[in-house]
């Protein structure tokens, strides 16, 4: 699986027919000093404190991680998420049996008590980004080899997640940037009862499989619906029958009015890595060597998994999600290597 950069940022556009997005990898802590007046230039009527505080409700606060490492959206008062069907899809799959089969039939709630618990999922809210650079890099010397200097780095790093999570309900993480050269603490409020609302049949959420995969223009019906839960107090806590639909600090209203030529866009969301800083030798490495490998035993992985699960209804909902993840970066790494 390729790495999950585990950070909340922003990208602009502004909708025209021939879209245009401009460049970069935006943290949201930084949007005022570096890209506020740009946004208000291109159409944007938030002010940046409303896209991004830790004082008050924002937009971050609509903008979730949803389970490993997936975007998904808060759309109502009563925690209603919006994520794609693929990533739903495990918790799909987990659900479905040879009698309820909801990958290939859909599934949809009606009601709160139709909603489906769903152990192992969770919904993580961002609380604040700090920079901490100084303190990983605390100790690191230019004489160490890269073994070492990596094993300093994880010591750092832990010691400031303890310190910041100590006698509170948080979780944190401290993510690498820029290859290294910057490092930030990333505070999350996590939500351990997550419950599947609905989802379309795969024949919907996943048209076009693994041929349409990496590919624009794409026509599949991409989403799937889930709901956070909390107890009574409206915190965080293990699936209970008692537990009830969280209350929203911040969602964002479903609009179905035209876009026109001209509106402003911008999204936000917890993006994979990239390899922008990458040398030759390693473009050079991917393109003979691991790209042409990966694709080799992934078709070969998948032509059995695909056999067995052609044969037998059961194994081919068990293996559903193992399926689908191994073909997504059999298409990647297909693709990467034309382009």
């Amino acid at each position: 699986m390729k790495k999950i950069t585990l950070a909340l940022l922003v990208l602009l556009s502004t909708f025209t027919f021939q879209s245009r997005a401009d460049e970069g990898m935006w943290l949201p802590m930084f949007i005022q000093r570096l890209n506020y007046v740009d946004m208000q230039k291109e159409g944007l009527h938030l002010t940046a404190e409303e896209i991004y505080s830790i004082n008050h409700s924002s937009l971050k606060d609509a903008i979730i991680m949803f389970g490993g490492g997936c975007t998904g959206e808060i759309v109502s008062p009563n925690g209603l998420i919006f994520t794609n069907h693929h990533c739903g899809y495990g918790s799909i799959q987990s659900h479905s049996t040879v009698d309820h089969d909801y990958l290939s039939d859909g599934f949809w709630a009606s009601r709160y008590e139709e909603e489906l618990p769903t152990p192992g999922l969770t919904a993580r809210f961002l609380v604040s980004i700090q920079d901490v650079t100084a303190t990983v890099l605390a100790g690191v010397k230019d004489n160490m080899t890269e073994s070492e200097r990596s094993d300093k780095i994880k010591e750092n790093a832990k010691k400031i997640e303890f310190t910041n999570t100590k006698g509170t309900q948080y979780d944190a993480r401290t993510v690498s940037f820029f290859n290294g050269n910057e490092y930030y603490l990333f505070l999350y409020e996590v939500y351990k009862d997550v419950r599947l609302v609905g989802a379309p049949p795969s024949s919907i959420g996943k048209f076009g499989a693994d041929t349409d995969n990496w590919m624009w223009p794409r026509h599949t019906g991409d989403f799937s619906v889930f709901r956070v839960y909390a107890n009574r107090e409206n915190q965080p806590a293990e699936y209970s029958a008692d537990n009830v639909p969280m209350k929203s600090k911040q969602f964002l209203p479903v609009s179905i009015k035209e876009k026109k030529r001209g509106d402003f866009e911008m999204i936000m969301g917890y993006p994979g890595s990239t390899d922008r800083y990458a040398t030759s030798n390693t473009v050079k490495w991917a393109l003979e060597k691991n790209n042409p490998m990966v694709v080799k035993i992934r078709t070969k992985k998948l032509d059995i998994l695909r056999t067995d699960m052609a044969a037998d209804a059961e194994v081919r909902i068990k293996y559903a999600s193992k399926y689908a993840g191994s073909a997504n970066y059999w298409k990647f790494f297909i693709g990467q290597n034309k382009g």
